[in-house]
């Protein structure tokens, strides 16, 4: 009868500390109460753990970085966010190509984050800041081009139409039939002053539909835009962005450019 009793008194204090009932009175843990009179009688059913615990919650997975060659619904937002917030996207299609890649470089810049044309967290943080930059000019058509921040703007009446990663003069020496240049771009006011619908073939290289505005610098499509500065004066943007500002006549002879 005592070993019976002592393997009760046992798998009651076990049940008890399972089910987390502790009275916090240390001496109740020895008095006699605590045990069942006889050893047939059971703990109540509502000592037992419960088997219906909450599931564990599981945060939801970070989103992927996005980059040339991702496609899917979360490229699709990435690029009407864009359009929204007003850096040239050309068509929202949910594949990201070039054209995205240069409108997440003017992001980047405009943010004054890395320029790396991947959308990883810090990029995400910016667009739902809606991070857009501040023009100067306050009435008409005016192309912006900030050289520090590398980005050409459309301002039309001291509002922001549309936004697009250029590189401008790299600020490098360089030599051409003899002489030595600086591949600046200079500052000042301007206005687009005449114009190619075509290929340039320059003694420096290619351009892409130039836009002239102070002498043999123009804002010219190419093949190659990299987030820095990197032309011998020029700014460049995309072959795609080219040809919409062509297309949609958004910078016609006459407008205003000013570069600072």
């Amino acid at each position: 009868m005592r070993k019976i009793l002592a393997i009760t008194v046992a798998a009651v204090t076990a049940l008890t500390l399972a089910s987390g009932c502790d009275s916090g009175d240390p001496a109740a843990e020895n008095t006699p109460s605590a045990v069942p009179e006889t050893p047939s009688a059971a703990p109540s059913s509502s000592a037992a753990p419960s088997s219906s615990a909450p599931a564990p919650v599981i945060p939801p997975a970070p989103p992927r970085k996005l980059k040339v060659g991702a496609e899917g619904p979360d490229v699709l937002a990435l690029q009407q966010r864009l359009t929204e917030l007003g850096y040239w996207n050309g068509k929202a299609d949910g594949k990201f190509g070039g054209t995205t890649q240069q409108a997440v470089y003017a992001l980047q810049k405009a943010a004054g984050i890395g320029r790396d044309g991947t959308v990883g967290p810090k990029t995400l943080r910016a667009l739902d800041r809606g991070v857009r930059p501040k023009p100067r000019s306050t009435t008409g058509r005016t192309v912006e081009i900030d050289l520090k921040k590398q980005l050409l703007m459309l301002v039309d009446n001291g509002e922001i139409s549309q936004i697009l990663n250029t590189s401008t003069g790299s600020n490098e020496y360089y030599q051409q039939k003899g002489e030595t240049y600086l591949a600046d771009t200079p500052r000042g006011r301007f206005t687009v002053s005449r114009q190619i619908d075509g290929w340039r073939n320059a003694p420096l290289g290619l351009l892409w539909r130039p836009k002239y505005f102070n002498g043999g610098i123009a804002v010219h499509g190419a093949n190659s835009v990299p987030p820095y500065p990197a032309s011998h004066g020029c700014a460049r943007v995309s072959i795609a962005a080219m040809n919409w500002l062509w297309n949609s006549d958004a910078l016609p002879l006459k407008t205003k450019v000013w570069v600072y």
